[in-house]
């Protein structure tokens, strides 16, 4: 008797024990990889409709937003570190499947950029390279957020030009492509107080609003300076432009909070919002800050005469910190028109519901396949037992 219990301990240990870590290994492994790709190849790039011209190649862009990477002050270390995998594996996923052009991040990539030493910023910088790396063929640009640098009133020289400097991230820039213009644009600089950083975004700013009057055949044109193709702008910055609340969003997934905004804190001010509408004539705008999704269709009449639209949206936060389904969107742009996709990633909960399931289902599993197993052992044992119940009773406790 004692001779069968052994045999089923090794059976145990050497049978049952490696199924179970074989499972477990492939749930590990679909929850914290392939679940991110089960996700995102539901998302597809947006089709383009107006195909004027044959040789009119889209732009193919992603746009994200508020990654808040913790430094040393904030946070739980547990915590940077998951949230850190998952934007990784989440960012890394749709390079594999999407292999966009461009990439922009819309600010606050640093939660504590604007407190850290210079020592830290630079491992911060290391940090951010690794975990959002992009693979040939595609470009990265990003612009500064209030946790990157500050909100207006406490951003220093240093502070501004170390993240010019290590992101390439000057307070206004132009990237033209294939007939298509971003404008990218520090929101911090545009107070409109005269201050040396705001002095320089409205200066660079001038110069693209003259080059864009210049290539579009506009009798405003001062300069000489033009672009290849001419098409209305897009805008790409940190804050949104200005709005009374989220009230204003037409979308559904619009937060339902009817706090008002306040200028220069939560938007851009009024002043500074007509300002780039007028002077740029964008066909669309990208914000992000508020950490939520939102979609509004602006119509400025500057003159009677002149009326001026165009779609702004506002770009979810792409960390589980903030939000509990992040989000990104998928840019199909030609000189014509601008589509946009907005793709979810992997709640949390999902994760975790989906890993106890597998769970589960892995230890029914190897319950179900380990019995079948032990009835044939059974059959081939029990005869040696029918002449001593005593001994059937114990074989069966053995065994069960």
């Amino acid at each position: 008797m004692r001779s069968i219990c052994k045999r089923r301990l090794f059976l145990c240990f050497n049978k049952i024990f490696p199924q179970f870590l074989v499972g477990l290994f492939f749930i590990y492994v679909y929850c914290e990889y392939l679940i991110y790709y089960v996700t995102q190849l539901q998302c597809r790039w947006p089709t383009v409709e107006k195909n004027v011209m044959k040789n009119d190649k889209p732009v193919y862009a992603m746009v994200l937003a508020d990654i808040h990477l913790l430094g040393s002050k904030n946070g739980h270390w547990l915590d940077k570190e998951r949230r850190e995998w998952q934007m990784h594996r989440a960012f890394q996923t749709a390079m594999t499947l999407h292999n966009p052009e461009l990439v922009f991040i819309l600010g606050d990539i640093f939660d504590e950029g604007k407190w850290s030493s210079q020592k830290e910023f630079n491992e911060y910088v290391e940090r951010f390279k690794k975990l959002f790396e992009i693979p040939k063929g595609t470009t990265l640009h990003v612009v500064a957020g209030n946790h990157d640098i500050g909100f207006h009133y406490k951003i220093t020289p240093q502070l501004a030009n170390r993240f010019e400097v290590e992101l390439h991230a000057p307070p206004v820039k132009l990237i033209s492509i294939r007939g298509n213009h971003f404008i990218l644009i520090n929101s911090m600089a545009m107070e409109g107080d005269g201050c040396r950083l705001c002095s320089r975004a409205v200066a660079e700013l001038e110069k693209i609003a003259d080059t864009l009057k210049c290539s579009s055949g506009s009798t405003l044109c001062k300069g000489k300076t033009r672009v290849a193709k001419y098409s209305r702008p897009i805008l790409m910055q940190h804050y949104p432009l200005y709005r009374e609340s989220d009230t204003a969003c037409t979308e559904s997934e619009a937060p339902v909070s009817r706090n008002l905004f306040e200028e220069r804190w939560d938007c851009l001010s009024k002043e500074s919002t007509e300002y780039l509408i007028e002077s740029l004539l964008p066909r669309a705008a990208f914000g992000a800050h508020t950490h939520n999704s939102c979609l509004i269709r602006h119509s400025l009449v500057p003159r009677p005469e002149h009326k001026i639209e165009f779609v702004e949206y506002t770009v979810p936060s792409f960390s589980w910190r903030n939000r509990l389904d992040p989000k990104y969107y998928l840019l199909s742009v030609t000189p014509y028109e601008v589509k946009v996709a907005k793709c979810e990633l992997t709640r949390e909960v999902t994760i975790q519901v989906t890993a106890v399931l597998l769970i589960i289902a892995l230890v029914v599993y190897i319950q179900y396949y380990n019995t079948r197993s032990y009835s044939h052992l059974g059959e081939f044992v029990t005869p040696k037992l029918k002449m001593d119940k005593n001994l059937q009773k114990q074989y069966i406790v053995c065994y069960n």
